[in-house]
């Protein structure tokens, strides 16, 4: 299996003066559930080299099993670090992808030209896309073949207006996700605000929240062991 996981490189936090970026457990706790089970994991951004982590993120009360494993971990460090660009991959070198979140992908995975096409190309050559949190972001400009938004339709997650509202970010966000794909046509439900919730439809999985993201990449492993 070759897992590519995609991060934002976006920093700033709209005009709030604060920072952004990925969020650890987003990537951490999926990494490992992926790499625990063989995968081969490239991970890629959109400028190449280290994404902004959101600081937010390394709080002591976001740590899991997972990001403790991960900041004594120097191989993946420097793996993130020298991120690939990604618009030097190729879908074609990759079983699946993955999409962590934090709310950078609101600024730019969610305009990303290279990003777009990579989520296209993966849902039309019939390969697993996963997405956890504010990540579904990088959904909102993507075109099923008959022109149509990728996601019309389609049963899904992400972080809920309520649980922006309880991080008061609700007009620092550019756009509310959950308001967003409901607009594209997008079937959306939630679980409990902070509790994993995970929606699949077809080849997509999305994830509501951190929680959810080990669920997220379990879900992922199923569909990849059944297709082998």
């Amino acid at each position: 299996m070759k897992i590519l996981i995609v991060l934002t490189s976006h920093s700033e936090l709209g005009n709030s003066g604060e920072k952004t970026g990925f969020w650890i457990e987003e990537f951490a706790s999926p990494y490992y559930v992926l790499a625990d089970a063989g995968a081969d994991i490239d991970i890629a951004s959109p400028k190449g080299g280290q994404p902004p982590v959101d600081p937010k993120s390394e709080l002591p009360d976001a740590q899991t099993e997972s990001t403790k494993r991960f900041y004594k971990d120097n191989s993946v460090i420097d793996k993130v670090a020298f991120s690939k660009k990604l618009s030097e991959i190729k879908q074609e070198d990759y079983d699946a992808v993955f999409y962590p979140g934090g709310h950078g992908p609101l600024w730019d995975l969610a305009n990303d030209k290279e990003s777009i096409k990579l989520i296209e190309e993966f849902y039309n050559n019939q390969k697993p896309i996963a997405f956890v949190c504010h990540a579904p972001a990088a959904l909102i400009n993507t075109k099923a073949e008959n022109g149509q938004p990728l996601i019309k339709g389609k049963h899904l997650t992400s972080f809920s207006n309520t649980e922006e509202d309880a991080l008061k970010l609700t007009y620092v966000v550019p756009f509310l996700l959950e308001d967003e794909l409901k607009k594209l046509g997008a079937h959306y439900t939630k679980g409990q605000d902070w509790s994993s919730y995970i929606k699949q439809d077809g080849l997509l999985i999305t994830g509501q929240n951190p929680a959810s993201s080990e669920a997220v990449a379990n879900q992922l492993l199923k569909i990849l062991s059944g297709k082998k």
